[in-house]
C-alpha cells in the first residue's frame, strides 16, 4: 500500500522531513523569545534598553538586539530619539484594538460597570487575566466617557489581581511568584507565605483590597468575575485616593462590588 497521502489536487504529498520539524521547532522558539521581550514592557517600564531587556528576559544581548530590530522593522516596537531605548509600537495598539473589538465580556459587562461608577463616583476597572497579568479591558470614570485600554496590572499587588489569584490553583500562584514580586511601595507583598495568607482571607470574604500596594495614595477594592463554568477569569474594582477610601468606606463598598461582579458573571452566562 502506498503510504504517501494525497493533496486536494490529487498530487502526492511528501512526508514531513526531520528538517521540517526542526524548522518548526526553531520558529516556535523564536516566537517564544519575541513574546518574552514584548511581555517585559509595562506601565512602569514603558521604555527599555537592550541591556534591560536582556536582564528581564535572561536572553543574551545579541539575541535581544536581533529580536528588537525585527520587531521594530514590522512596527511592533518603536526606537526612542536617543536610539538606546525601545517601546511598544503603534502596531501593538492596532492588535489590541482588534482584540477588544472581538471581546464579548466588556460589552456584556458595561451596563453593570457604568452603574457601579454612578453608585460610587469613583474609577471602575474591569480586568481579565492574560496568562501572566491582569489586562484592563474597560475603565469607567465620572470625568470622561467610558474608555477601553489594554493597560496591564500585576496580579499580586492589585485588588483585581488578588481577587483573581485567590481562586486559582497553587501551581499558577507559584508560577506568578516565581516571576518575581517587585516592590512598588512599602505595602507591596513580596513573599509567597504572606501572599498565600492574604489570598486565603480573600477567598473567605469574597473581595480583595489594594492598600496602596501598587501606588502610594491609591486604594482599591475588587471582586472576582466567573465565566459560565464558574471559573474565575476576571475581576471588577473600585479605585480612589486613599483619603476617600478609608477602611470604613471600603467595608461599605464590599457588598456593592461583590454584587456587581456577580451580576456580570450572570450576564456572561446568558
Amino acid at each position: 500500500m502506498d503510504s504517501h497521502a494525497e493533496n486536494e489536487d490529487g498530487s502526492v504529498a511528501e512526508p514531513a522531513t526531520e528538517g521540517a520539524h526542526e524548522s518548526r521547532d526553531a520558529g516556535a522558539k523564536s516566537l517564544r523569545k519575541m513574546a518574552l521581550v514584548l511581555d517585559s514592557f509595562s506601565r512602569h517600564k514603558p521604555s527599555m534598553t537592550v541591556a534591560e531587556l536582556s536582564q528581564a528576559t535572561g536572553l543574551p544581548k545579541t539575541t535581544i538586539h536581533r529580536i528588537v530590530v525585527s520587531l521594530r522593522d514590522v512596527g511592533m516596537l518603536d526606537q526612542d530619539g536617543r536610539r538606546q531605548g525601545y517601546r511598544l509600537g503603534l502596531k501593538m495598539f492596532h492588535y489590541g484594538s482588534s482584540v477588544l473589538a472581538s471581546l464579548d465580556t466588556p460589552t456584556r459587562a458595561h451596563p453593570h460597570v457604568a452603574k457601579l461608577q454612578q453608585l460610587t463616583g469613583e474609577i471602575i476597572h474591569l480586568h481579565m487575566f492574560d496568562g501572566s497579568q491582569m489586562v484592563c479591558v474597560e475603565r469607567e470614570e465620572m470625568t470622561s466617557a467610558s474608555r477601553t485600554t489594554l493597560q496591564a496590572a500585576p496580579t499580586y499587588c492589585t485588588s483585581v489581581g488578588k481577587a483573581f489569584l485567590a481562586f486559582q490553583n497553587e501551581e499558577l500562584i507559584r508560577r506568578i511568584v516565581g516571576g518575581g514580586l517587585q516592590r512598588y511601595t512599602p505595602n507591596t507583598i513580596t513573599d509567597l507565605d504572606t501572599l498565600l495568607a492574604e489570598l486565603a482571607v480573600i477567598r473567605q470574604r469574597g473581595y480583595a483590597i489594594d492598600d496602596e500596594e501598587i501606588e502610594t495614595g491609591l486604594r482599591c477594592i475588587g471582586a472576582p468575575i466567573r465565566d459560565s463554568t464558574q471559573r474565575v477569569f476576571a475581576a471588577v474594582s473600585v479605585s480612589g485616593p486613599a483619603e476617600r477610601m478609608p477602611d470604613g468606606r471600603l467595608l461599605g463598598l464590599a457588598p456593592v462590588v461583590i454584587q456587581t461582579a456577580n451580576e456580570i458573571s450572570v450576564a456572561l452566562a446568558e
